[in-house]
């Protein structure tokens, strides 16, 4: 079986139906994990999507944030929000993670919080919530089912995953302990998927609005894939569809794509998923 996936940051699905419904059409997707919906949950435009194919599984609060998992293979087993998730402030709980099976997948579409500044309260609710994330996969990694966690991790995970490193001096989304944490899912039998070198160098997934930055490829890696040994196995070809960042209209991201063949698993693979959550 040959599944494609992907991770987009829409930046409100409201504004960016048109270009999502016709990225869809075009790019043909299985799995869809949306980020930043920026709508309320009867907000979301559940009926276009359904004429084009895919069930919607949608964790949203008409907020900044709001995630979706879209699916044309099946979808159950939802799960909106992570165990024992941090608020912010501490009594809210932001609609930043939904899960669900997809067909023989489990996957999670999440939206990591921004952090704002090194020392705002931001940023340590964004530490505390990554942890809540690595908690959650040590439970999911383990066993044979191919499993990932997708989306918009507010984390450049080198020095190579942004454009200018001085630029970011003593900025969030390149501190030791941001990437630290990101680390834990490694520990927790999770890694990323998208090799290196991809067809261009410097596969970005993220360019601000301002001063030209996508023009002069002044981006960021924040958008990540993060898959168990089941899920890297299958994994045959990644990509950052930068398309999608051009013309009016667009999105500040751009969707990171991943075809699988799970016919290319094997029990070993999932001996390995086993032994990485031992």
């Amino acid at each position: 079986m040959t599944l494609r996936v992907a991770t987009w940051n829409v930046n409100s699905v409201g504004a960016r139906l048109p270009r999502l419904l016709g990225w869809l059409a075009s790019a043909q997707p299985d799995v869809v994990c949306l980020q930043e919906l920026k709508c309320a949950q009867d907000g979301f435009p559940a009926e276009e999507l359904r004429q084009a194919g895919y069930e919607a599984a949608t964790h949203c609060n008409g907020r900044w944030n709001g995630v979706a998992l879209l699916s044309r293979i099946g979808l159950s087993d939802v799960e909106c929000g992570l165990p024992g998730e941090p608020g912010y402030p501490e009594d809210v709980i932001e609609a930043r993670a939904v899960g669900a099976t997809c067909g023989p997948l489990r996957l999670w579409s999440v939206y990591v919080p921004n952090g704002r500044e090194v020392g705002h309260p931001h940023y340590s609710y964004k530490l505390r919530w990554l942890e809540a994330l690595r908690q959650a996969a040590v439970k999911d990694a383990a066993g044979g089912t191919p499993y990932a966690v997708l989306g918009d991790f507010n984390v450049a995970p080198t020095d190579e995953d942004v454009w200018d490193r001085a630029v970011f001096e003593g900025a969030t989304h390149v501190t030791p302990a941001e990437r630290e944490a990101l680390a834990g899912l490694r520990a927790a039998g999770l890694d990323d998927v998208v090799p290196r070198p991809l067809k261009y160098d410097r596969p970005y997934t993220y360019w601000d609005y301002r001063q030209l930055a996508f023009p002069k490829n002044n981006g960021m890696r924040i958008d990540l894939v993060y898959g168990n040994a089941p899920f890297r196995s299958a994994v045959r070809d990644a990509y950052v569809d930068r398309e999608a960042r051009k013309g009016k209209g667009a999105s500040d991201h751009a969707p990171v794509v991943v075809d699988l063949d799970l016919d290319a698993v094997t029990p070993a693979d999932a001996a390995s998923a086993d032994a990485a959550t031992s």
